[in-house]
């Protein structure tokens, strides 16, 4: 099973894909998703968002907003974003 991963700013969509996990930094601290994680709605602190995904990954670079999970689909929400491709370790 992987999670659908969708990375949008106000202007766009950024990044939308597969992946076996999503980091990111929220006001509470550093939450990671894996499937079958329980529905959650976070504010995003500005930072990194991971997205771990098979054969590489993407780390998307956010200025804030939002990370919502549900149904193995996560949607970041962001005013800026902008993302970089990772190589697969």
């Amino acid at each position: 099973m992987s999670l659908k991963v969708q990375v949008v700013s106000a202007e766009r969509e950024v990044w939308t894909g597969d992946a076996t996990m999503v980091v990111a930094r929220t006001l509470e601290g550093e939450i990671g998703i894996l499937t079958g994680h329980a529905p959650t709605l976070a504010v995003l602190a500005a930072g990194e968002v991971k997205v771990e995904a098979p054969g590489g990954g993407v780390t998307a670079q956010v200025d804030g907003g939002f990370l919502s999970v549900e149904h193995d689909t996560v949607l970041v929400v962001a005013e800026r974003a902008t993302v970089g491709e990772r190589a697969s370790s």
